[in-house]
């Protein structure tokens, strides 16, 4: 199926399909590759380079990408990094977005260090909600696997998003085995107390450096976390996804207020009911996220190109979206590592 959508000038704009008869509306927004944080399975402590500020897209920039999408039928933009709170100009950014016709929802993933500051800035901006990053509630396995991370800061972090009323808040955890996989019932009981999303996700190799070899040998399957969750708190009531094309499959403990979810591209793929685009810091669509695939924005964005051109490669990159990964062939992402994708 070709991409579709009706003319700019309507009021309510049709998504595109790809030609798996996906309906694209979610795009994900890389606003820098830099990050404070070394989390093993993605960014060495060592040896790395990040894009220069020049070629990073600017806040005006970014808002004219996102008019361009909302135009086609996006409705939703997420936030992402490296961390995005490293941007100085994030709460402009995020209001800008906000006053874009069609944009309905507009969310954040952070590790969450910067949110005391931050929180309530960027709900008076517009932002909706955040997910906040935490791999294990245990110092010295979070010391071990997000290296630079502290408990008590990430811990602040999601205080403070809850404070602002940036929710409701959704805790991402990815599990490797050595690492944090006996962890996991501490981080499923927050369910229990708080009313938040707690979602294990699986390991993924992305890039060609020493993390994509360590997601592979630690790779957890989310059959096993789960087992073990029950085994320790009792048995998982399975919960309908209210949008189908949610990566999620969240489940709740008896009487929590909170919900758990698994997040399971290698065991459970979701590829079918995919919904999303990329745009990386430096201006590339990434068409999936475990394939190489980009299509340049930023040349047209700077070279002259109108909100035509844009629309026009954003369709072309709808169109040119793969059926979903190869991880079972052994194919993976080669050019970018994860957090120069995002997410």
């Amino acid at each position: 199926m070709s991409p579709t959508a009706s003319s700019p000038a309507s009021s309510a704009p049709i998504a595109l399909h790809d030609r798996f008869g996906r309906a694209i509306d979610y795009l994900r927004i890389s606003l820098t590759d830099r990050c404070n944080l070394r989390c093993a399975y993605c960014m060495p402590t060592e040896g790395l380079s990040f894009a220069p500020d020049a070629e990073l897209l600017d806040a005006a920039e970014i808002e004219t990408v996102v008019r361009a999408a909302a135009e086609l039928g996006f409705r939703k933009v997420r936030l992402t990094g490296g961390e995005p709170l490293l941007r100085t100009d994030v709460v402009d950014i995020v209001r800008r977005i906000a006053a874009v016709d069609g944009i309905a929802d507009i969310s954040l993933t952070t590790n969450g260090i910067r949110l005391p500051q931050l929180a309530a800035p960027l709900k008076a901006a517009g932002l909706r909600r955040v997910n906040v990053h935490i791999d294990t509630l245990q110092p010295e396995n979070l010391k071990r696997l997000m290296r630079w991370g502290r408990l008590e800061d990430l811990w602040a972090g999601l205080g403070a998003a809850e404070a602002a009323g940036l929710v409701p808040i959704k805790v991402n955890a990815v599990i490797a085995r050595g690492f944090n996989d006996e962890d996991v019932v501490g981080l499923a009981a927050l369910s229990l107390d708080h009313d938040w999303t707690v979602r294990f996700i699986e390991l993924m190799p992305l890039g060609s450096g020493q993390e994509s070899r360590f997601a592979i040998d630690r790779y957890v399957p989310n059959h096993e976390v789960k087992a073990r969750i029950v085994a320790a708190l009792g048995p998982l009531e399975a919960l309908p996804n209210a949008d189908l094309a949610d990566e999620s499959r969240n489940f709740r403990l008896a009487g929590a207020p909170g919900r758990v979810g698994f997040i399971s591209p290698v065991s459970e793929p979701y590829c079918g009911t995919c919904n999303r685009m990329r745009l990386t810091a430096d201006g590339k669509l990434h068409l999936c996220l475990l394939h190489d695939d980009e299509l340049d924005l930023r040349a047209a964005l700077r070279g002259g190109g109108g909100p035509e051109a844009l629309r026009a490669i954003l369709a072309r990159a709808v169109a040119a979206k793969p059926t979903g990964h190869a991880l079972n062939r052994g194919i993976h992402t080669e050019a970018r590592r994860m957090h120069a994708i995002g997410g």
